[in-house]
């Protein structure tokens, strides 16, 4: 467990209350270890995220962190890198007795973690900046047999969110990727949605959504939407998931 920065001790001390009674009803047996990582981390080590933390998550199955502070982008990213969490999953759904925009939005971000425009391949001055945005077919594919996977588990729709017209390489792949997963899927019903259209249409009618699948830069402003749209990011549980660590 990181307990994280800001209201994350908080947070933490809340969850281990849980996990506790968790343990105890249904007799379950787990080891829950205290890691080092964030600003305190920062301060006290000169690294947000000490070789001695990541050395002790890699020996956990998984790892529960709390909201980490400013130095969030060196403990996250770097997990999400090391750790090959190649997919963020969001949940949004809205809970009794929370006011939300609509009483019957229940549904699940996931965006492609490792790519896109966050992999902060930048450049330029004070007259004139580029970006460099990443689009692979492979990591397109695999991002999409997980929300494929997640929607085999839930209502069974996908709808895969992209500005294709526009981005005709970058997303038009991604798309086309996304469109032949689907091919193996014959039980869940498959849509594409420009992402402008995506965000009226959250705000619109949030309740005809079950699995979106996306890029990063996208999914990560939908999912705060979405959180909106449910009640408020406070209720809006995240997790980054690979295939051998969480």
């Amino acid at each position: 467990m990181i307990e994280g920065d800001g209201i994350g001790p908080e947070q933490s001390a809340a969850a281990k209350t849980v996990l506790r009674e968790m343990k105890n009803s249904f007799d379950l047996s787990f080891d829950l270890i205290p890691v080092e990582a964030g600003d305190r981390a920062a301060d006290n080590y000169g690294v947000a995220l000490p070789d001695s933390s990541l050395a002790a998550l890699t020996k956990c199955d998984c790892c529960l962190k709390g909201p980490v502070g400013e130095s969030a982008y060196d403990v996250i990213v770097r997990l999400r890198q090391q750790l090959k969490l190649y997919a963020n999953v969001r949940p949004a759904k809205s809970m009794p007795n929370v006011p939300s925009l609509n009483p019957q939005t229940d549904l699940v971000i996931v965006r492609e973690n490792t790519e896109g425009l966050y992999i902060g391949l930048e450049e330029g001055d004070d007259e004139k900046a580029t970006a460099t945005r990443l689009v692979t077919r492979k990591a397109s594919e695999r991002i999409s047999k997980f929300a494929f996977d997640t929607a085999c588990r839930r209502r069974k729709k996908v709808t895969a969110v992209h500005k294709a017209n526009v981005l005709k390489k970058t997303d038009g792949l991604f798309l086309s990727a996304c469109r032949e997963v689907a091919k193996s899927y014959h039980n869940i019903d498959f849509r594409d949605m420009l992402v402008d259209a995506a965000a009226m249409n959250l705000i619109r009618k949030p309740d005809t959504f079950d699995v979106i699948v996306t890029t990063n830069m996208f999914g990560d402003i939908l999912s705060d939407e979405a959180a909106q749209v449910a009640g408020g990011l406070g209720l809006a549980a995240s997790a980054n998931i690979g295939d051998n660590f969480a």
